[in-house]
């Protein structure tokens, strides 16, 4: 968004005429309502805010809910955010730790501000550019003196009278459109300066959830989060913000539950376990893995490791847990189209969802060499199983449990 559609949109009339747009979701609906609001007199800058808030709009609702309806938002601020029930968890643990007023360093549109300032504590929203800003300020508007915005560098904001902060340093380039991913290195404010910071005081850190685990700072809670079946975040807590004991968490929340698994370090893997025809196949979360509880799960299902190095589990014992995706297995066969076809069609399978791990094989273009016919369906696993030293590539047919 440049400052000319923000000047336009800020506006009784902008913000009428975009609650009256309808979501346009085709190229061909954004041509007809561009002409429709042009032909009504309206300026190139606000018909092009209007409609591009609208789409934006519609987005966010998978993470925003109903207030998406009187939110503004940037393509990549949208991006960036925290889905609104994840950051509602954010915000309780600073309302648990006592405290009462966090400093939202890095706050984009406003998502984590909004879950914080929704259970009652106050917060200093604050972000280095100043369209980012001023649409943070629009949707943090109806919490009032409970929240203040403001433009500023992280690092050049006082935080006398701050109990704690929240932290999402830019892992991309600057812009309100496109999202190019910086190196390493590239972040902004650094990671030296967030972590120097974490380690004075209470700190919440959003990171990436392929972030470099060995440079989290020994003493704090690393917490992997997986929202209905996709891996989203990573973050790091300090102070009496992290868990005494725990070093490593993986929060899971499908369908609006959540479970979590906790432990002081790392959990070792269980034993490599023969795959037994009849038996079950459990695929961890991408949080466990990430956090490298395999092992705990194995464990609690008891189940071995289906082969070393490789996130598949398996067990004789019918268990589930929250923590994985179980399949039940029908065949295990050699990886080898002849094998899979003959064994798809004589299950009459016509539908099948592929997946597969530590094996180098492209599943689009497996698929286009099966042959599937038939009205059933099942799940169709790529994998090595065994030891190392006698490990074979295999396909396990199964159904989801």
């Amino acid at each position: 968004m440049e400052q000319a559609e923000l000047t336009a949109l800020l506006t009784p009339k902008g913000l009428r005429l975009l609650d009256e747009t309808d979501a346009a979701e085709s190229s061909s609906d954004v041509a007809a309502a561009v002409s429709r609001l042009r032909s009504a007199g309206h300026s190139p800058d606000l018909v092009s805010a209007v409609i591009g808030q609208a789409r934006l709009r519609a987005k966010a609702r998978a993470k925003f809910g109903t207030f998406a309806d009187r939110m503004l938002f940037t393509r990549a601020g949208l991006e960036q955010a925290t889905r609104l029930e994840v950051a509602a968890r954010h915000a309780g643990r600073f309302r648990d730790a006592g405290v009462t007023r966090v400093a939202d360093l890095g706050c984009g549109i406003g998502g984590d501000a909004l879950g914080i300032a929704g259970i009652g504590l106050d917060v200093l929203a604050v972000d280095a550019d100043e369209i980012t800003a001023a649409l943070a300020a629009y949707n943090l508007a109806p919490f009032g003196g409970a929240v203040e915005v403001r433009c500023s560098r992280a690092e050049d904001v006082d935080l006398d009278g701050v109990d704690a902060v929240w932290l999402d340093p830019a892992r991309r380039s600057a812009g309100h459109s496109e999202t190019a991913r910086v190196g390493a290195d590239e972040w902004s404010p650094s990671l030296d300066w967030v972590f120097a910071l974490a380690a004075r005081m209470p700190a919440g850190i959003k990171l990436g959830p392929a972030f470099d685990r060995d440079r989290v700072p020994a003493g704090m809670e690393a917490q992997w989060i997986s929202v209905d079946g996709s891996t989203i975040e990573l973050v790091v807590w300090s102070g009496v913000l992290a868990r005494p004991g725990v070093g490593r968490a993986a929060l899971v929340i499908r369908g609006g539950a959540a479970h979590e698994l906790t432990a002081a370090a790392d959990a070792p893997d269980a034993e490599v376990r023969e795959l037994a025809v009849d038996g079950y196949l459990h695929e961890p979360e991408g949080a466990v893995i990430r956090a490298r509880l395999i092992g705990e799960v194995a464990r609690d299902l008891q189940a071995g490791m289906l082969a070393e190095g490789i996130a598949y589990l398996t067990s004789e014992a019918a268990l589930t847990s929250p923590f994985v995706q179980t399949f039940r297995v029908r065949e295990v066969l050699p990886l080898k189209v002849p094998a899979i076809n003959a064994a798809l069609a004589s299950n009459g399978i016509g539908t099948i969802e592929i997946k597969k791990r530590g094996v180098d094989v492209d599943p689009a273009q497996f698929r286009r060499k099966l042959r599937l016919r038939g009205d059933a369906s099942a799940t169709l696993i790529l994998t090595r199983v065994g030891p190392k030293s006698a490990a074979r590539r295999v396909a396990i047919l199964a159904d989801r449990v």
